[in-house]
């Protein structure tokens, strides 16, 4: 009984990791914009949405999923250039309050566009990625999340050689630490700026296409973008490993604490754990496990 207990602990931790890794997914475009220009992007939702539906409605209409991918990825990011160019670089210099409401206005924007263009219908989403799940040693591990988490693994890794290995990478770092200084070397923020949405414009891509696959493409799809701020006040709002270490802890919590707690308090555990997990952090760890600590001098 002892180990037949093991394995389940185990196979609920593993399944609530790799849900985890789906939640950083989106914390993961939240944090190149946040890093680098100081906006919460709300619309980040609706952009991984939007991102979905126009996948979807190319493959219906006959195109291969490989120039599908290619085409909507030119169109994630002409959306992202646009968003900065037309919304965000007016706004520049404005308080937080002022950008972030300028997010969810484009939020819903993008959200009504979308419907005008495609209706209100569930589409269905096939990647070609099975979902029968298979046994290892007695426990047993869904295929899709295990192919989703290698997913973004490599996207993570892809990330990290660019900010690290490139010129507009070590830009992108530049602003992120100091923009005065960035500007004051001669680098374009405007420009950087531009390239940081189009690269969260390839993140929502990514994760609209799990996340589609794995729910239908939605209207609700947008609604994951909730799920990832608790992963941002975990892992902190500016650090991709945070992003990433924060939703692995939300995704085993939340299944944990939903196995384990649920039967107690009648379940339902697992909508609001993650939101626990976050107001306990913001009491007492408010720039989360990896993110900078504001100081303020007076």
């Amino acid at each position: 009984m002892e180990v037949y207990d093991l394995l389940f602990f185990v196979e609920v931790l593993i399944g609530g990791l790799l849900s985890g890794v789906m939640y950083s997914l989106v914390a993961i475009g939240f944090v190149l914009i946040y890093k680098t220009s100081g906006v919460l992007n709300f619309a980040q939702g609706a952009m991984l949405l939007f991102a979905a539906l126009t996948f979807v409605s190319l493959v219906e209409r006959g195109l291969a999923v490989p120039l599908a991918i290619g085409l909507t990825l030119l169109i994630m990011v002409a959306l992202g250039f646009a968003i900065e160019r037309s919304v965000l670089r007016p706004l520049v210099n404005r308080s937080p309050m002022t950008l972030f409401m300028a997010t969810l206005g484009l939020s819903y924007i993008i959200e009504g566009a979308a419907q005008l263009v495609w209706g209100t219908q569930v589409h269905g989403l096939d990647l070609g990625i099975s979902d029968v799940p298979f046994e290892i040693a007695g426990i047993f591990i869904s295929t899709f999340d295990l192919a989703a988490a290698g997913i973004a693994a490599a996207m993570v890794a892809g990330l990290s050689a660019f900010f690290y290995w490139t010129r507009i990478g070590l830009a992108f770092r530049a602003v992120a630490d100091d923009q005065f200084a960035a500007l004051a070397v001669g680098l374009r923020l405007s420009r950087i700026w531009g390239s940081v949405w189009t690269a969260a414009g390839f993140v929502a891509l990514v994760a609209g296409l799990l996340w589609g696959a794995r729910l239908g493409v939605q209207f609700s799809l947008s609604l994951v973008v909730l799920k990832a701020l608790p992963v941002l006040v975990l892992g902190g709002f500016d650090s991709i490993l945070g992003a990433i270490v924060g939703g692995l802890i939300v995704g085993a919590g939340e299944k944990l604490a939903e196995v384990y707690l649920g039967p107690f308090v009648g379940g339902g555990i697992e909508g609001w754990f993650a939101y626990v997990l976050a107001l306990g952090f913001l009491l007492l760890r408010p720039a989360g496990l990896f993110g900078t600590k504001l100081v303020e001098r007076v």
